[in-house]
């Protein structure tokens, strides 16, 4: 085979390959490898890409002929972020004639950073949910086991102890709900809803439920902006959710400022969204958050104050599944706070 014909083989390839020869010098490449690597490496010794240890005495190897395992590698293409490499080696015998009428080896580059972050957020969310678990159960455990010897009579005492065991029960019980709730909505997130609903008729009954929550916390809940059917394309107990969550976050977390807004107002023509869309603001007076933690928001097990988060009974899911359900919805989510200067959690839904 020609040097050009193997050219048109390697570059019909997906991922970036390189043919080294012998005398240790890269003889082909593809054109993922020129994205990887520049299009300066050809006759080249492999060291000036590449001067990892592992990789050339992988090298080394298959030009005896044996079948290295695969190397993983960090690498740093210019203008591009890290990325995590596995390389494969295949030994190739000498041709008849040609580039590769000596021992030479392909190397292949198969680019796992995506896995290796899946992987990565995998086990941060097993070590999370196994934390969460925990420190409720750690309690219900120390409980029991008082009330089985030295508070066994003592009825003040079992009165607070049960009091305090049912609160971390129904913690892990919303906990163990939220995650439910994050996989399936995960799930459907490709699955744009086919019902229509009234926006303002959700945002009615939020405000009815949630007004005795504001009233004990001494929080003025006030709706304001559009009158009228605002009618969306969605799944009604999802968008429920939604600005449920968003206004009883506001209530107990910015609720210092005596007062929170649940806004909703009209675009006529959203650039992104390329049409007509609601903007709903739940706005807040509190302390506001960081501008170093709101990238980080919708990150699942994710507070700006874990302790008085799990005071509050916070699962650090809430703002999570908020931002698949807008996905879902097609909508867009964003948060803008300034410490000292309260909190607005704005959510864009596509007009129906």
């Amino acid at each position: 085979m020609s040097q050009g014909a193997i050219g048109q083989v390697l570059d019909a390839l997906p991922s970036a390959v390189l043919l080294i020869g012998r005398d240790e010098r890269i003889a082909q490449g593809n054109l993922a490898a020129n994205r990887l690597f520049g299009t300066q490496f050809l006759g080249r010794p492999y060291v000036t890409a590449l001067r990892q240890p592992g990789f050339g005495a992988a090298v080394s190897a298959a030009l005896r002929g044996a079948r290295p395992d695969p190397v993983r590698l960090r690498l740093h293409p210019t203008g591009q972020a890290e990325t995590i490499t596995l390389v494969h080696f295949s030994p190739l015998p000498p041709a008849p004639e040609g580039p590769l009428a000596t021992n030479s080896v392909l190397a292949s580059f198969e680019d796992i950073t995506a896995l290796e972050s899946a992987e990565a957020m995998r086990r941060d969310f097993v070590a999370n949910v196994s934390h969460e678990l925990r420190t409720p159960l750690t309690a219900l455990m120390g409980f029991i086991e008082t009330l089985r010897s030295s508070a066994r009579d003592d009825a003040a005492a079992r009165d607070r102890f049960l009091s305090i065991m049912e609160r971390e029960a129904a913690r892990m019980n919303r906990l163990v709900g939220d995650l439910l709730s994050l996989s399936r909505v995960e799930g459907e997130e490709r699955m744009r809803p086919t019902g229509k609903v009234d926006l303002a008729l959700v945002l009615k009954g939020i405000t009815q439920t949630l007004e005795p929550v504001a009233e004990a916390a001494q929080v003025k809940l006030i709706s304001e902006g559009e009158a009228g059917a605002l009618p969306v394309q969605g799944d009604p107990d999802q968008l429920t959710q939604v600005f449920s969550n968003l206004v009883e976050n506001a209530i107990k977390y910015g609720g210092q400022g005596g007062e929170v807004r649940l806004r909703v107002s009209l675009i006529p023509h959203e650039p992104v969204l390329r049409g007509k869309a609601y903007r709903v603001d739940v706005i807040d007076r509190g302390e506001g958050i960081d501008e170093q933690h709101l990238p980080r928001l919708t990150e699942r097990f994710y507070r700006v104050d874990t302790h008085r988060s799990r005071e509050k009974g916070g699962t650090g899911l809430g703002l999570a599944i908020v931002k698949h359900i807008v996905a879902r919805h097609r909508g867009r989510f964003r948060v803008d706070s300034k410490k000292g200067e309260g909190s607005c959690f704005t959510v864009i839904l596509p007009a129906a």
